[in-house]
Formats: structure tokens, C-alpha cells, sequence
């Protein structure tokens, strides 16, 4: 049995291998060829052009994988029981008195860990490469300028300005409107520039304000408190900033204000769940239905499983390329009904926690009726 174990476990890794390998390589191609010119011209700055794009689809392929491991497992699942069929392995096994059920389980638990695996990519390894991944081809050394997106932080001071950019971790022309119990000189902070700093040396986490002209005369200012932690820190209370600096204690992670609605793409599901309980974030139905979405994701990928297998195992024909028809028609029935109950809880028409749980409901059932076809 541990032979067997092996010998299909070897199958499914290197069909996923392949397959992977192959969707990623196109993906590469075809991306790398309508955007040469802007790797050509950022290489020129320095570097070399094979080691700009090998950084950029690195990171990028960690998105792709993130997108595509589901599918890519339920593909890998059936392309190893054709490979059974086609050689008649299958009858071989189950001549030997193994059943069905038990020729599969080593299949359904690499499933079970692309799917973990990917859980960890998402909620692990993207959030951490969320700045690289928010930069498009046109911005490949994050200095060029982009929209802001205004956010609330935890204090409730609605971060904005002008234009962003992430490479500096500059906000230009910043303008941040303050709380009804802070506005103590003024409901608005507006500088030239505004530059995030990470905590160190005792120093919270926050925005440095330059060149500020509202309020005015920030050097007369006192600090704002809440509560004994400082939010607005003037220069009376430090000496690390000059006469037209202000620092505004935040905890918001910078790379969301440049990554708009991309941002809960690549939060992890903590980080969603805290802007959920801001007060101060005012966040849409979109938001909570990634949160379910994020929640039932592994079970979705087992349904998806769950509703090939059978289709190969009680199929006579084995036909390689019929049964990637097969793969691709299922997957696309399942995944156009998920995104169409997402879409629908993303706009109110469905409650979130519904959208999310609505294809697991339709397909389960369908899923335990077909899996008969492993119990024979």
C-alpha cells in the first residue's frame, strides 16, 4: 500500500508540476511581450533586463498561484486517474481487492495540501509581498506618483492627498481631516509632503508632516492626546522636528492607501477583519463577502474535487483530451456560479455570509450524490 501511495502521489505532483509550470510560462510570455518596453526601460536605470523581469514574475507568480491552485489540483486529480484508466492501472488495482475509495485517498490528501498550501500562500506570503504586487510594469521601482485612496486609521483621522508614491513612502500635498475631539486648532492638517515612518526608538509609527500650512504656526501648537498616548506630536514636545512639522501617530500600513480596491486582494483575512471592526472604516459588502469568501475557500476546492472524480471514475472513454473538456467545463460552471454569488453579495443583493456559502450549497449535494461512483 505504500507503494501504491507513492507511486500515485509521484502522479498527481508531477502533472500539478507540469501544469503549473506550463500556465505560469504562458502567463510569463504573454504579459512580458506587451510590456518588453517598459522592463527595457527601467533596466536601462540599472540592472540587468532578465533579472527585472525574473524579479517581477516571481512575486507575480505568487498571485497566480493563489488564483489557479484549486482549479490546477482538480486538474492534476483527473489527469492522474486518465493516466490509470488509459494504462489499465485502475483494473489492475482493483482486481487486487482495493477499492475505489482507497485508491483515491492518496490523491484527495494532495489535494487536501495544494489547498492548504495555499492557504498559507494567501494569508502568509502575499499580505508580505503586497507593495511589489500593487506595482504594474509602468512602476516597477515604486517612484512613480499614483492616486491615493483616503482611508481611515484607528484613531479615525481620514488619511488623504494628492498623489502617492510608494517607493518613498511619500503622500504629496497629504491632507488629513481630523475627529471632531482632536480639531482643537483646526479640523484640517495640510502640508507640502508627508512621509511615513515605521516605530523605532520608542517612537510610534506615523506620518511626518512638512512644510505644513494648516493649521497655522504648528511651532505654537500643543501635542493632541488620547487619553496619556500622543496622536498629533508637535515640535514644542520633540526636538526631531522642525518648525513646519507636525507628526500624526497611525498605525495604517502604507501600502494600502496606494493599492485601492485592490488592498483586501491582498490583505490576510486578520487584516480584513480588522478594518471590518474599525469604527472609523466605512467599508462596503464587498469586503465582508472576501471574508466568507476567504473562509469556505478550501471547502470550495474539495467540492470542485469532489465533482470531477466521480465524472472521471465512471467514464469508460479514456480519452486524454476528452477529459480535459471535462475538467475545463466543470471548472468553469463552478467557478462562474461562485463569482456570480460574490458579485451579487458585493452589491447588497445577497447577504455576504449567503454569497459566499450559496455555490457550497448548491454543489455539495450534487458532489455526495456523484461520490457513490467511489464507494462501488
Amino acid at each position: 500500500m505504500f507503494i501504491l501511495n507513492r507511486y500515485l502521489l509521484r502522479q498527481f505532483l508531477q502533472v500539478f508540476l507540469i501544469c503549473f509550470s506550463s500556465l505560469t510560462g504562458l502567463y510569463i510570455v504573454i504579459d512580458a511581450f506587451g510590456h518588453l518596453d517598459h522592463f527595457s526601460s527601467y533596466a536601462e536605470k540599472g540592472g540587468s533586463l532578465f533579472g527585472v523581469m525574473a524579479q517581477y514574475y516571481a512575486y507575480h507568480s505568487l498571485a497566480f498561484f493563489d488564483g489557479t491552485s484549486g482549479i490546477l489540483a482538480m486538474i492534476s486529480a483527473m489527469f492522474t486517474v486518465t493516466w490509470l484508466q488509459r494504462h489499465q492501472e485502475l483494473t489492475a488495482i482493483m482486481a487486487a481487492g482495493i477499492s475505489k475509495m482507497r485508491i483515491m485517498k492518496p490523491i484527495l490528501f494532495a489535494a487536501a495540501g495544494v489547498s492548504l498550501l495555499g492557504v498559507a500562500n494567501r494569508e502568509l506570503v502575499i499580505p508580505r509581498v503586497r507593495d511589489e504586487l500593487t506595482r504594474d510594469t509602468k512602476d516597477l521601482g515604486g517612484d512613480a506618483a499614483r492616486d491615493l485612496e483616503p482611508r481611515f486609521d484607528r484613531n479615525g483621522i481620514l488619511i488623504g492627498g494628492e498623489k502617492i508614491i510608494l517607493g518613498e513612502r511619500k503622500i504629496l500635498k497629504p491632507a488629513f481631516v481630523l475627529p471632531a475631539e482632536m480639531a482643537k486648532s483646526g479640523q484640517q492638517l495640510v502640508a507640502a509632503e508627508g512621509y511615513y515612518k515605521d516605530a523605532a526608538e520608542g517612537r510610534p509609527a506615523g506620518f511626518v508632516l512638512t512644510g505644513v500650512t494648516a493649521p497655522a504656526r504648528v511651532d505654537r501648537m500643543t501635542s493632541v492626546l488620547i487619553g496619556d498616548q500622543p496622536v498629533i506630536v508637535t515640535p514644542q514636545d520633540v526636538p526631531w522636528l522642525s518648525a513646519n512639522e507636525l507628526f500624526v501617530v497611525s498605525d495604517l500600513p502604507f501600502p494600502l492607501l496606494a493599492s485601492g480596491s485592490n488592498w483586501r486582494k491582498y490583505a490576510s483575512i486578520g487584516e480584513l477583519i480588522h478594518e471590518l471592526n474599525d469604527p472609523g472604516a466605512d467599508l462596503g459588502a464587498d469586503v465582508r463577502v472576501t471574508v466568507h469568501t476567504r473562509l469556505v475557500q478550501p471547502l470550495m476546492d474539495g467540492t470542485l474535487l469532489m465533482l470531477g472524480l466521480p465524472l472521471m471514475l465512471s467514464r469508460s472513454n479514456r480519452n486524454i483530451f476528452l477529459s480535459i473538456g471535462i475538467c475545463m467545463g466543470v471548472a468553469t460552471a463552478f467557478t462562474l456560479i461562485a463569482l456570480s454569488c460574490q458579485s451579487l453579495g458585493a452589491v447588497n443583493m445577497l447577504r455576504p455570509s449567503l454569497a459566499a456559502w450559496l455555490p457550497l450549497m448548491i454543489f455539495v449535494p450534487v458532489a455526495a450524490g456523484m461520490s457513490q461512483t467511489l464507494r462501488t
